[in-house]
């Protein structure tokens, strides 16, 4: 799986998704996510403390928000309110774009194709990222995770399938760029086809076994694959 692989799957796509934590920011590199995950876990079990051992065993803010909207819905809301905060505040301190991200959107756009962020994280920090570095331009629409449905996050193809329709094209016509297995099958259930960031060298095998159209392992392969 090489660049010709690549470059197929970005002559096929009229719109190219980017999924936000990796491929555009690393969104917890200020404020790490163990740290983020433990304070969201203490707010959540001193209000249901059977909830403690559970959210324990995660460092994943993500999950601490979806264990809790499971467990109790109103809580949840607290908590992702609580993230949704504080992803606004880590990508403040997050600092640059992932190397490689800037010259991809650039060149995705520089050849006619429509761009939107498919993120699990909040769109109000995709966007407070995207402003704060100039990079708003280039995204026509920004779909982050639905409000109060954690269960709606990738690898559930809402947000590529909401994307697809701001965006104004088929579901078939879209190519994500993540560096997730949640991101590989999200696409692949939407319709798409999906193109894996490996930005860590044991996520290249799983992604092609996922079945990824491509795969890279640094953001600038877009833009060359593109010129």
């Amino acid at each position: 799986m090489g660049s010709d692989d690549l470059r197929r799957t970005l002559a096929r796509a009229s719109a190219v998704l980017f999924d936000f934590d990796g491929p555009l920011c690393d969104v917890f590199a200020g404020m790490p996510a163990p740290e983020v995950a433990g304070e969201l876990a203490r707010q959540a079990a001193a209000v249901d403390h059977s909830l403690s051992a559970k959210l324990s065993e995660t460092g994943d803010p993500l999950e601490v928000l979806r264990l809790t909207y499971q467990a109790d819905p109103q809580l949840g809301l607290r908590i992702e309110q609580a993230l949704t905060s504080t992803e606004v505040a880590a990508v403040a301190v997050a600092g640059c774009p992932t190397p490689g991200a800037v010259a991809a959107l650039e060149a995705v756009q520089t050849a006619g194709r429509r761009i939107a962020v498919v993120s699990n994280n909040s769109a109000e920090c995709v966007r407070s990222f995207l402003a704060r570095h100039s990079l708003d331009g280039y995204v026509r629409e920004v779909v982050g995770r639905a409000a109060t449905r954690p269960d709606l996050m990738k690898p559930h193809p809402h947000s590529l399938l909401r994307a697809a329709e701001l965006l104004e094209v088929g579901p078939s016509e879209c190519v994500l760029i993540g560096d997730s297995l949640t991101d590989i099958q999200a696409a692949h259930l939407a319709g798409g086809t999906a193109i894996g960031y490996a930005n860590k060298p044991h996520k290249r095998y799983a992604f092609a076994e996922a079945g990824a159209e491509a795969v890279i392992e640094c953001m600038e392969a877009i833009a060359d694959a593109m010129r």
